[in-house]
């Protein structure tokens, strides 16, 4: 028969305790209830921190919903973002507090107190969505001057300008976006509507005007969601076909034109004041157009009251600016004649002493 097992060497087991490390000096009882004390105040600091931060995530639900249906609109028209891209503002903020939440929410180490109650799961999940494949990008290239935009896309921007419908103007994109949705058109657009309201072509001005908040709102939501123009011009009309997002559109558009005319009223004033001077240059001011007060003299005297009183040949020295003909008409004269004639000059502002 073999030897029975012995199990006296467990008789007397001393369980140990991770915290049984005080000083012998030190009450056993004391530290153990002042470790019991911090470690309570712990759990209670991190269950405040967990209630925060489950709180602001929740803060984050609408816009997680509204950037989700974004994505899914994007990934269903099969259209990703450039690589390499930074996330948009509203999702970096709300990775950062699922990624907070996720680490407040692992599990804390087991202890005598809690691990008889420790209810957490073994697993934590990540809140943090994954990010779609990033497509590829287009490359505009070098950017043209407007100058030199105007000389080889005019024509094609003038087409666009010209479409009726967003159907049309949606395929018209997907095929000249390259060229459609660089600043240079957006500005070639809003010129081309101010002209038209200015020559009064004011239906064509309209349309115009639509194409070119078409341009605007496609530039406006690639930059919401940090990707390429090109990126969103059918998620952009998909959501026209809401009726919600269409209207919107529509007062947009509305109230660009309402701009349009407004500024064609100003640009028009503003270029019948510059005919003006420049009429009223080249025909020269008068001095029947300048008022009394301000035409006077140095010595008080109206100059064209003066010059009624000159000598034809002064008269005409004075009209044609010519100093040497004004000197010889003085020396042919008698001295005080000539000095009078000239005080009253020199009063009148006609000649400067």
């Amino acid at each position: 028969m073999s030897k029975p097992f012995d199990y006296s060497k467990w008789d007397n087991i001393e369980l140990s305790d991770d915290e049984e490390d005080c000083h012998p000096n030190i009450d056993k009882e004391s530290w153990f209830r002042m470790k019991h004390r911090s470690r309570v105040e712990r759990e209670e600091n991190e269950a405040k921190d967990r209630a925060r931060i489950e709180q602001k995530v929740a803060g984050y639900a609408e816009p997680k919903e509204d950037l989700k249906k974004v994505s899914e609109t994007m990934r269903q028209t099969q259209i990703g973002a450039t690589d390499g891209e930074k996330k948009p503002a509203a999702v970096k903020s709300t990775a950062d507090s699922d990624a907070e939440a996720t680490t407040a929410t692992k599990p804390t180490p087991a202890n005598t107190d809690s691990a008889p109650n420790n209810t957490s799961n073994d697993t934590s999940t990540s809140l943090a969505t994954k990010s779609s494949p990033a497509g590829p990008a287009r490359d505009l290239g070098a950017m043209d001057t407007y100058h030199e935009f105007t000389e080889k896309y005019a024509d094609l921007v003038e087409q666009f300008m010209a479409l009726p419908d967003l159907a049309g103007s949606e395929e018209f994109l997907l095929r000249h976006g390259d060229v459609l949705l660089q600043e240079n058109a957006s500005n070639y657009l809003l010129l081309a509507s101010l002209e038209d309201e200015m020559n009064g072509y004011h239906d064509k001005m309209k349309r115009t005007a639509r194409q070119s908040q078409i341009i605007t709102s496609i530039a406006e939501l690639a930059k919401t969601v940090k990707t390429h123009p090109g990126n969103v011009i059918r998620p952009f009309f998909q959501r026209l076909k809401e009726r919600l997002h269409l209207e919107e559109f529509l007062a947009q558009t509305k109230a660009f034109q309402e701009k349009i005319v407004s500024r064609a009223v100003v640009k028009r004033q503003e270029i019948d004041r510059e005919r003006a001077q420049e009429a009223r240059n080249e025909k020269g001011t008068s001095l029947e157009d300048i008022p009394l007060e301000q035409r006077l003299g140095p010595g008080g005297l109206d100059p064209l009251e003066v010059i009624e009183t000159l000598p034809p040949g002064m008269v005409a020295a004075f009209e044609s600016r010519d100093v040497e003909q004004l000197k010889q008409v003085l020396m042919e004269m008698d001295a005080d004649e000539a000095e009078a004639h000239m005080k009253r000059c020199i009063d009148a502002g006609l000649w400067v002493a």
